[in-house]
């Protein structure tokens, strides 16, 4: 499942304006390739595909409200209204205790009206007719907000009423329950709120159940009191992030998108790849990870690329699947490529108490391992499917970065604030200030207060699909906390791997992609790391190293079967079988569910995190890069040429040694891999000498 935690949702009332394309050609889909395909996905009358309606269909959150008139504008108003409280907050602190339930106030109303309870009527649906809140929804927003109220008309008294509350605190604490469960089911479905109850049953009646998993059963007042009425629940590590990270990073990320960056970071991936054979695929690389800067969600990215690459990728050759599978590995490596992760990676940072630019730093190396094995994917099958350049009307890439390289500056100011000793909320301010202001060096780009307007409430709403998330989750912590279950499960897991580190890693690899099919991304992170993360650390693995693994499994459970929302929204958009480009996909996204184990099963493999000395790091780095590639030929088959099924399988299995990164398994690896080079060698002078010769033996491939 997917967070999207930097805003691209289907609420027409909060979509900024967007300038025009800086250079590549509007009609160049169909220069390129002409009428797109009946089966490629939702169309408009015009035959355009409809992103906004596959990022609803594909997306883990539920499709938001399109909204019209003064009810959207008043929306719009508020939405701007919680991003303005934010900023404020960014220099004017406040307590927590005040500030999260202010937030939540004004959040999770908002998200009982930008979000449907239930669907369109058809007679809507077939008139096209705006979906505006109901009655229904106004007096849930109403009641939304009388708990969040009432906690922060005598926040000190509150909190501290913990042990012994009155029975309105109580009731109180029951309907701040009751209406983030709500939200969370309006945004990501009733998995989540049916979750969150089955920790709550389990707290209730936690004495009936057999050992090991028995614990104290607590009566109701226990559970407000625990989870509404202090730290360790509702307003919780995974509320305060969303209050302070996500919604920061929200509004920076709507801002650069109205100032025209999403436009260039297109153009530029044009420019830059778009002329050579194997160009195109490149040219989505680079452009989803370029995106993941503005869009931060796997599916999302998808569809924005797909819309755009799909007609290149087409013309020059490639097949609907593999197409796809470009499209949804790009598109997914845009929630864990810096400098704006996912919504997970927040979490990170505040639950080890370290700083964003650290967990930055840590995501640098396996970021590049990602899109280095999605690169070598794409320069095998270009020579596989022999694709061919596509002539394309663009700039120079380095006119294109002298007029518009300047929407990398807030990007790279973000890391240079963090490493000046700054707070991330506030270079975050400062980046997305210095983005309004470059917006005038393009006319067709200035941020107007209409356009400042509009991205202050876009901002706003691209959180509310996690806000109520991200509180639930912190009920599932509490939970955890209050009955000692995570340590339970954790004990439980070491215990069933017999104290293996190995199988340990394994199995919690098993458990958190499982669990990652079911919820979203930061969902599952936070879940994972109360379970998982204690019994990773258990076997020595240490916390950091622990947190890494489980962000990345968390992630990839997006292209792992059976539910993989980002390719089954490229086939969506290539026409593609939904299977076959979700097993493509995960094939070019193999190298990245293996790298995790190399900086958990061995203390040099820290060295991926950029910990450990020079030495370490660039053992780790060239080992990684060895094992990547090997990988990427046994699933790409192509080293030099063709490559056949005996030296595949040989590099295949050289690369796992390296996962242990200890001199002799990396001389067991490199053993074989040699073996599986030469094999390769000496089989294409054997299919070359029998082509000379005339002898029709079958092709190595």
């Amino acid at each position: 499942m997917t967070d999207n935690p930097y805003g691209n949702g289907a609420v027409e009332a909060r979509k900024a304006p967007e300038p025009p394309r800086h250079s590549v050609r509007r009609d160049a889909e169909e220069d390129v390739a002409g009428p797109r395909d009946k089966e490629a996905g939702p169309q408009d009358k015009e035959g355009v595909i409809d992103e906004e309606a596959l990022i609803a269909e594909y997306e883990a959150e539920k499709p938001a409200r399109h909204l019209n008139g003064i009810p959207g504008t008043v929306i719009h108003a508020i939405g701007a209204a919680l991003s303005l409280f934010s900023l404020y907050w960014v220099f004017n602190p406040m307590p927590t205790q005040f500030y999260l339930p202010a937030f939540l106030m004004i959040g999770l109303p908002l998200t009982f009206l930008v979000y449907r309870g239930w669907g369109r009527s058809p007679a809507a649906k077939a008139s096209g007719r705006s979906d505006n809140p109901h009655i229904l929804d106004w007096l849930l927003a109403a009641v939304a907000v009388v708990p969040f109220a009432y906690i922060i008309s005598d926040w000190d008294g509150f909190f501290r009423r913990a042990i012994t509350p009155t029975y309105l605190d109580l009731i109180m604490g029951v309907i701040a329950i009751l209406v983030t469960l709500e939200a969370s089911r309006r945004t990501v479905g009733i998995l989540v709120p049916l979750v969150v109850l089955a920790f709550f049953a389990y707290a209730a009646f936690g004495s009936f159940i057999p050992a090991p998993f028995n614990t104290a059963s607590f009566n109701w007042i226990r559970l407000v009191g625990h989870n509404v009425m202090g730290t360790q629940g509702l307003f919780g590590v995974p509320t305060d992030v969303a209050a302070s990270y996500i919604i920061l990073f929200t509004i920076y990320g709507a801002v650069l998108g109205a100032s025209g960056a999403t436009k260039f970071f297109i153009d530029l991936s044009f420019s830059a790849f778009g002329q050579s054979k194997s160009g195109p695929g490149r040219t989505v690389t680079l452009a989803g990870f370029l995106l993941g800067t503005v869009s931060g969600s796997g599916v999302a990215t998808t569809v924005t690329l797909g819309g755009i690459s799909w007609p290149l990728l087409r013309k020059a050759g490639y097949p609907k699947e593999y197409g796809g599978a470009i499209l949804a590995a790009a598109g997914i490596g845009a929630i864990m490529s810096p400098p704006t992760l996912g919504a997970a990676a927040f979490i990170i940072a505040a639950l080890l108490g370290v700083s964003y630019l650290q967990v930055l730093i840590w995501a640098t190396i396996p970021t590049v391992l990602y899109y280095f094995g999605i690169i070598l994917a794409i320069e095998m099958d270009a020579r596989r499917f022999k694709t061919r350049a596509v002539d394309l009307e663009v700039k120079r890439v380095g006119k294109l970065l002298l007029r518009f390289g300047y929407h990398f500056s807030s990007l790279v100011a973000i890391v240079v604030f963090m490493a000046m000793g700054m707070t991330p909320f506030r270079a975050v301010v400062f980046a997305t200030g210095l983005a309004f202001v470059l917006s005038f060096l393009d006319r067709q780009s200035w941020l107007t207060p209409k356009r400042i307007w509009d991205a202050l409430a876009t901002g706003a709403m691209g959180a509310l699909s996690v806000i109520p998330v991200m509180a639930a989750a912190g009920l599932i912590v509490g939970i955890m906390t209050l009955t000692g279950l995570g340590l339970k499960l954790a004990n439980i897991i070491v215990d069933f791997a017999g104290g293996s580190l190995l199988l340990t890693a394994i199995f919690s690899a098993i458990s958190v992609t499982l669990l990652g099919l079911a919820v979203p991304v930061t969902a599952s992170f936070i879940i994972s790391w109360v379970i998982i993360g204690p019994a990773l650390q258990d076997v020595g693995v240490p916390a950091f190293a622990a947190a890494m693994f489980i962000f990345y499994y968390s992630v990839l459970s997006e292209v792992s079967p059976p539910t993989a929302l980002s390719p089954f929204a490229a086939s969506a958009i290539t026409g593609g079988k939904p299977i076959k480009t979700m097993w493509l996909t995960w094939r070019y996204t193999l190298s990245a569910f293996l790298v995790p184990f190399i900086f958990v099963l061995s203390d040099d493999g820290v060295g991926l995190l950029l910990q450990g000395g020079p030495g370490t790091i660039a053992l780790a780095f060239t080992v990684s890069l060895l094992a990547v590639a090997s990988l990427a030929v046994a699933t790409g088959a192509w080293l030099i040429g063709p490559a056949r099924w005996p030296e595949r399988v040989l590099l295949g299995a050289g690369s796992l040694p390296m996962l242990v990164m200890e001199p002799l398994y990396i001389g067991i690896g490199a053993a074989i891999i040699a073996v599986g080079v030469l094999v390769h060698i000496l089989g294409l002078r054997k299919h070359r000498t029998d082509m000379v010769t005339g002898r029709k033996d079958k092709a190595p491939l």
